[in-house]
């Protein structure tokens, strides 16, 4: 997937389904973007603080991209750190799209805050690479698998939560199917493909379902097999998000029982895209997948 060339092409297309970057990712970009202008004039996080009426914490949040942005201080920095006007004015349009409320923030009833942060990494994307172990990824689920998986989880919630929650993950994998679909590559071990998530039917469902998804150009499904041995480090699930930005990091993602990780600085990423290509020489070839899953299919 290519990359975009200055914030000005991200600024231009604002379509839901299109545009590179969701509002999370903007507002890492934004702040990527005011602390470079920032370093380069030699300005200390303490003195941007005051020129916006804050502190060198609040200045370290925006650069971070962990909370909105005020217009007004947006201007403020900007005026302060010398920024030429077309520098300006991107940056100001990035800010106002970061500041637009993303889908799933109408869903935050049923989206803990820990995973409202990963929905809104995901969107922006343009690569999600994901090895599952216990089932089968949530982009990759029937709506009647994951309202399965969702209802035996969730055992305290009502039957309005749970649909609720099932919209959410249903609403997610439109990244695949939009006019500018994301690329997705899994590595599922083959647990996950075994492991029977309601009634044989509805197990055949989801394997016919990965079948179909697999065929996707941009989509790469791969399975580790039980012979595989064990796995480096005993690890879990494991999603590392690439995009297209150049200056956007890679950030993993492990989740948790009730919260998650995230990771993105130069020296704790590697050793999990490591992993990922490791677990991928190990696991059978993508074009294999489709053998494996119609005897898997078969036995059903």
């Amino acid at each position: 997937m290519p990359k975009a060339h200055g914030m000005s092409h991200l600024a231009e297309n604002s379509d839901e389904d299109s545009r590179p970057a969701g509002p999370t990712a903007l507002r890492i970009l934004v702040g990527a973007q005011l602390r470079r202008l920032r370093e380069a004039r030699g300005i200390t996080r303490e003195a941007a603080g005051q020129a916006i009426r804050g502190s060198h914490s609040k200045i370290s949040r925006l650069e971070l991209g962990r909370s909105g942005f005020k217009l007004r201080d947006v201007i403020d920095l900007l005026t302060l750190y010398g920024a030429a006007e077309d520098e300006r004015s991107a940056v100001l349009l990035l800010a106002e799209q970061a500041n637009a409320p993303g889908w799933w923030q109408s869903y935050r009833d049923v989206v803990p805050d820990w995973f409202e942060a990963y929905i809104g990494l995901e969107q922006g994307a343009a690569l999600i690479r994901t090895y599952e172990v216990q089932l089968v990824p949530g982009l990759l689920q029937t709506e009647d698998y994951a309202r399965a998986v969702i209802t035996q989880g969730s055992t305290s919630d009502s039957s309005e939560q749970i649909e609720r929650r099932v919209e959410v993950r249903m609403r997610r994998q439109r990244i695949l199917t939009s006019s500018t679909p994301r690329r997705l590559w899994v590595v599922m071990d083959e647990a996950a493909l075994h492991r029977q998530v309601g009634g044989s039917a509805l197990m055949r469902a989801q394997l016919e379902h990965l079948q179909r998804m697999a065929e996707l150009p941009h989509i790469t499904l791969q399975v580790l097999p039980f012979l595989a041995g064990g796995h480096v480090g005993d690890i879990g699930p494991i999603t590392i998000l690439r995009f297209a930005e150049p200056e956007l990091d890679d950030v993993v993602y492990l989740e948790q029982l009730a919260s998650a990780q995230y990771f993105s600085r130069a020296s704790e990423v590697p050793p999990y895209q490591h992993l990922l290509n490791d677990l991928g020489l190990r696991a059978h070839p993508a074009p294999a997948t489709a053998a494996i899953l119609r005897r898997i299919i078969a036995r059903l």
